[in-house]
């Protein structure tokens, strides 16, 4: 019997928790000072699909200036409004549970969710991550986009290892089933 995909979810956070300000900004995250690509090619050779949330991939179309960074990849893009697929995505309107389930029982890869918080919160209360890589800033933003919202669910996680990118710590955790 084949091996299940994992899904993973592998993004940075302020010491404090936050994945952005609250205008969306990451501006925090590029003042400090890494090493090499703090890891993103090692982790990005290990998947072969992308998961995120309509919200992320305007945010990620609007920054990249319509030049879309996951070519190479399977890329679905969950949305709660029906949309025609393009060159670089499929649009997914559907039950998030089962589409991801089917994902991880094809051959292939890791699965990368890339964001947001509301579709990970989905996961999450779901049972669906598998891996948890988190790199962690040396900054303090006080408020802004929580990594994880709050809610009735929780995750119990052993640590894989760590690594440090010059400034940066990154924490890898499995997800306890």
């Amino acid at each position: 019997m084949n091996k299940k995909r994992s899904l993973v979810l592998f993004i940075a956070t302020s010491l404090d928790g936050y994945i952005a300000t609250k205008d969306e900004s990451l501006d925090w995250l590029f003042n400090v000072e890494g090493e090499g690509d703090n890891g993103y090619s090692e982790f990005y050779d290990t998947v072969d699909t992308i998961l995120m949330g309509k919200k992320t991939y305007d945010w990620i179309m609007k920054h990249e200036e319509g030049e879309f960074p996951y070519k190479n990849k399977e890329c679905y893009v969950f949305t709660r409004s029906n949309m025609d697929d393009t060159e670089d995505v499929s649009f997914i309107n559907e039950d998030i549970v089962s589409f991801t389930n089917k994902l991880k029982n094809q051959e292939g890869k890791n699965i990368w969710i890339v964001g947001g918080g509301d579709l990970l919160q989905s996961f999450v209360k779901e049972k669906l991550v598998d891996e948890i890589i988190l790199t962690v800033a040396p900054t303090v933003i006080g408020n802004g986009i929580p990594l994880f919202k709050e809610g009735s669910y929780q995750l119990e996680l052993l640590l894989e290892g760590t690594r440090t990118f010059n400034q940066f710590v990154e924490l890898h955790y499995k997800v306890s089933k």
